[in-house]
């Protein structure tokens, strides 16, 4: 169904994908409605389906974006916070890791309660400033980025992001090669969240684009004691986190 779902224009796609049943939230569509996708998408912005935007990078499918942002909405909208970030008494916390061109630090901008933060991680500088540019593209993406409800940092999203956590909710647009990665975001997700994850586990999925990808998709979350449960989902084919390369 997700073919059917590419548009001429942003609202069309977005349509499409509520109209065939993909994007269910509202605040999710109000959100997508409210970022155009041809400002961090050069080339195809409205077709339902993966895009290059430099840097041996590539934008996932509207779809893909979709099923993580809904796997992830009440935590990011706050709505299931955990009693240590509501007793710290600081707004919510979202991390991005391998934000590409700043796609859905603008959607997650646009769905955080007040006080609330997105950061976005990438290894590759040029990204880092292919987002911020885009993100002013549009006056209320450009506020966020002035008041901090969003920033993007050059740093290695394996590692995560120590100066923000904990978080409530942690998005990993390219796949683990394994678990180390996992273990440490985990332990910089806060109690009562949940971190979405692509996972290279040799186990054989059916990727998004067909085939066999060893690629899962996993949502961990971690309750208020601090136990961690893993739910693998289905199959995925995401571009791998990769080491910081040099491009000219």
């Amino acid at each position: 169904m997700s073919w059917r779902s590419t548009g001429h224009t942003n609202s069309e796609l977005i349509n499409n994908l509520s109209r065939n049943g993909l994007l269910t939230s509202r605040a999710l569509a109000a959100a997508m409605l409210a970022t155009d996708r041809a400002h961090f998408c050069p080339h195809a912005p409205y077709a339902d389906a993966p895009q290059r935007i430099g840097y041996d990078a590539t934008i996932s499918a509207p779809h893909m974006h979709v099923y993580a942002l809904e796997a992830l909405l009440p935590y990011i909208t706050g709505e299931r916070r955990g009693k240590v970030g509501e007793k710290e008494g600081r707004g919510v916390r979202v991390l991005d890791v391998g934000c590409g061109s700043g796609y859905l630090l603008a959607v997650i901008g646009h769905l955080l309660p007040p006080g609330g933060k997105v950061i976005g991680i990438e290894h590759i500088p040029q990204l880092t400033s292919l987002a911020t540019s885009n993100l002013r593209r549009s006056p209320a993406t450009a506020a966020m980025l002035s008041d901090g409800r969003i920033q993007a940092v050059t740093a290695d999203g394996r590692q995560g992001y120590a100066p923000e956590a904990p978080y409530d909710a942690i998005h990993v647009g390219a796949a683990a090669d394994g678990w180390g990665v996992v273990d440490t975001l985990v332990n910089q997700l806060g109690r009562g969240g949940r971190l979405f994850i692509p996972v290279c586990d040799g186990d054989g999925g059916e990727g998004e684009g067909g085939g066999t990808a060893g690629q899962w998709v996993w949502e961990v979350d971690k309750d208020e004691e601090g136990k961690v449960t893993k739910k693998k989902s289905h199959g995925v084919m995401y571009v791998p986190l990769t080491d910081r390369k040099e491009f000219s």
